[in-house]
């Protein structure tokens, strides 16, 4: 999906012809399959470098845009929870055993508003546009997928920018072909015990988090 939704992004000036689309006052729901790619990092604030890794998620992705005028608008996106499987190694226990496989999974719902500035005129078929706004991340469910991870807290709030870029291309009347991107800056901690990781015993562990995803969108828009 991800190289569909760029292929479509940067072919989309090729199109040509006219019909009645976004103008101002218009309202526009988008409906499609959203992927967060998660592109993180960690480090460890604690004695034993652990090394957590977020893993790929699909869902349902809505957004909600009012035009305010002919090429300025605002939009809401949202989406179904994103559940996170989260892949540690731990480089202490050398090779052949570092890589712990999933150990946890938190799910997270990553609302955004943001303004956005719509290219070419109202009447034109093809609609490209980018935008920029705000993100607010929430995460909720943390819960353990091995035996040996126990006690685990995960920072439930993260707030950054979000920037966004896409295209509509009509179909029929009121119905539109989308595909989206947006790119946020996502942050939180992971603290955790584990038992016999590394070093015998119980060991309590944090882990600050960089997710910064890019996030792709693709699905059918439709103008009231």
């Amino acid at each position: 999906m991800k190289k569909t939704a760029l292929a479509v992004l940067l072919s989309s000036a090729l199109f040509a012809g006219s019909a009645m689309a976004h103008e101002a006052g218009s309202t526009i729901l988008r409906l499609g399959a959203v992927t967060v790619d998660a592109n993180s990092s960690s480090q460890t604030k604690t004695a034993v470098d652990v090394n957590l890794r977020v893993r790929n998620n699909t869902q349902l992705g809505l957004t909600l845009t009012h035009m305010f005028t002919d090429n300025f608008a605002v939009e809401l996106l949202g989406a179904t929870p994103f559940e996170h499987k989260i892949n540690a190694t731990v480089p202490a226990l050398g090779k052949a055993n570092e890589n712990l496989g999933n150990v946890v999974s938190v799910k997270q719902l990553p609302p955004s508003l943001y303004a956005q500035y719509y290219f070419f005129d109202k009447d034109s078929a093809v609609r490209p546009y980018i935008g920029a706004g705000v993100n607010y991340t929430r995460f909720f469910d943390g819960e353990s997928l091995n035996p040996a991870v126990s006690n685990l807290r995960v920072k439930k709030h993260s707030v950054g920018p979000v920037a966004n870029v896409g295209v509509d291309v009509k179909l029929a009347d009121n119905l539109y072909f989308n595909a989206a991107a947006w790119y946020t800056r996502i942050r939180t901690t992971a603290k955790f015990d584990t038992t016999g990781v590394g070093v015998p015993g119980k060991l309590s562990h944090e882990v600050k988090i960089k997710v910064n995803p890019m996030v792709y969108f693709a699905g059918l828009s439709f103008r009231f």
